[in-house]
């Protein structure tokens, strides 16, 4: 199911950003570009940081914006983005956001449990964080 809603063309590693919110709108970026998303998504990510904390932060290093399903959200789908340089979010220090655009409430649910199963291994979490892109990717993918 990873493989379906998180297709290369999403995922993206650059050196840094300024801020957590840059860091959500540069992730979120592929998912405008091919309209799994609206513009006021991504706005709803970084709202909902700032009204109820840091609540994306699954994992050091590790965080899954998301807001509302279905709430200007077009496709189920997903996108990830990896930092060389981590960048701090209300205290935590984030590498890696890999956004989620759900368009209800169970639908998710299977992807999520896949990338939960998958990063409970140490050996891929440190891949998925510290790892390039492709090792990053592959790791998730990996049937």
């Amino acid at each position: 199911m990873l493989k379906e809603l998180l297709p290369y063309d999403r995922c993206q590693s650059i050196a840094q950003v300024d801020s957590w919110e840059e860091a959500i709108r540069v992730a979120s970026e592929p998912l405008l570009r091919d309209e799994s998303i609206e513009l006021e998504y991504v706005e709803q990510m970084i709202e909902s940081v700032n009204k109820h904390g840091p609540y994306i932060i699954l994992m050091d290093y590790f965080a899954l914006p998301h807001a509302r399903a279905g709430v200007e959200v077009n496709e189920l789908s997903m996108s990830l983005l990896k930092l060389e340089n981590p960048i701090d979010l209300k205290g935590n220090q984030v590498k890696v956001f890999l956004v989620l655009a759900a368009i209800d409430n169970e639908s998710h649910l299977k992807a999520l449990a896949e990338v939960s199963e998958k990063l409970a291994d140490q050996k891929n979490y440190d891949q998925f964080i510290w790892g390039s892109l492709e090792d990053a990717y592959s790791m998730l993918i990996d049937e």
